[in-house]
């Protein structure tokens, strides 16, 4: 299995973030990206492979122009205004305040694009989430030529960004982005299989009213974990999309016994919808020593987990999503590719 992998990504290097009522050193941090890269390689999964150049049209395909833009110059209009440092929003237009007409300072537009304040920008974020997607894409590209499978190494991670917005460390919709492309190079059907411990928010609004994607997504109560506001059972689409979406929200504390009861009847849905592709955003955070995570998982049942996505039978895009306990974290990922792999 190629690995696809830009060093761009480990441009975005944020310090801090706020969580839990705190500034803590942030968790979304380049070493991720780094062990999970010296594992495949030491390990022998296969190639290691720069991403192609996509250009502007895919990520737009899935994200509003006006929030590109913003993203694309907002580091220049930041510094421009005499900031230092990392940018964190501190205000958001909920309920009863108007999300337009646009603010023209900052920090106004700060809130209007964001989800949380626990996602900072930096300097090179624009960049790094580009080089992001284009690994995603190319990652699609790989298995559309042919290939069996391929893992897109993203970082920064993607499931929850939205159209408009950024939050949850993620800022391009990595899957969202593959998907469309796929959808865009002939496929009639493209599945998206969420296995990361929190919802995959973005991903599901993206698609809520669409039947060519058929989102999936096994996470953490939205009662008990973030994102909160989205990702419970009783959401299953809209309109044309009626049906194609469907969540399995499990307690903090399940353990792979439980949980793969749960991917057994996720498996069962992509068997009947018989997608074109299969891409599965690959949240290792399952794990039981994950720092901001409350799930159970030991580092053998990634293998098993791998091996259950390749009974499916299509194609297989992997793409990285959360995972935080750096240390295992290579350990984790390299497991699920290799149990896919063996399976």
């Amino acid at each position: 299995m190629k690995t696809v992998f830009s060093d761009l990504q480990l441009s975005h290097s944020p310090k801090h973030e706020i969580s839990d009522g705190e500034l803590k050193p942030a968790v979304e941090i380049p070493s991720r990206a780094e062990i999970v890269l010296k594992t495949v390689q030491e390990r022998g999964v296969g190639d290691v492979v720069s991403p192609e150049t996509f250009g502007a049209r895919p990520v737009r395909r899935i994200h509003a122009p006006d929030y590109v833009d913003f993203l694309e110059s907002f580091w220049g209009h930041w510094s421009g205004a005499g900031r230092k440092g990392e940018a964190f929003p501190f205000v958001w237009p909920i309920r009863s305040l108007r999300p337009d007409p646009a603010p023209a300072h900052i920090d106004g537009l700060l809130g209007r694009y964001s989800m949380d304040a626990g996602t900072p920008i930096g300097e090179h974020t624009y960049s790094a989430a580009t080089a992001s997607a284009h690994t995603a894409l190319t990652a699609a590209k790989l298995v559309h030529e042919g290939e069996r499978s391929a893992f897109g190494l993203c970082r920064p991670p993607g499931h929850h960004a939205g159209i408009d917005f950024f939050g949850g460390y993620c800022f391009f919709n990595n899957a969202a982005i593959a998907a469309q492309w796929l959808r865009d190079h002939g496929a009639t059907r493209v599945a998206i299989l969420d296995v990361d411990y929190h919802h995959g928010n973005g991903t599901q609004a993206i698609f809520y009213e669409r039947s060519d994607i058929l989102f999936l997504s096994i996470h953490a109560d939205p009662t008990q974990e973030y994102p909160y506001f989205l990702g419970h059972a009783d959401e299953t689409g809209e309109h044309a999309g009626t049906g194609f979406t469907r969540n399995w929200p499990l307690p903090i504390g399940t353990t792979w016994e439980k949980y793969s009861e749960v991917l057994d009847d996720a498996s069962r849905w992509l068997l009947v919808y018989r997608p074109d592709y299969l891409i599965v955003s690959l949240g290792l955070d399952c794990f039981e020593h994950d720092p901001i995570s409350g799930f159970r998982f030991k580092s053998d049942d990634f293998f098993w987990l791998g091996q259950r996505l390749s009974y499916v039978g299509v194609p297989t895009v992997f793409l990285m999503e959360g995972g935080y306990a750096v240390d295992a974290l290579g350990t984790n990922c390299v497991n699920v590719l290799e149990g896919f792999e063996g399976g």
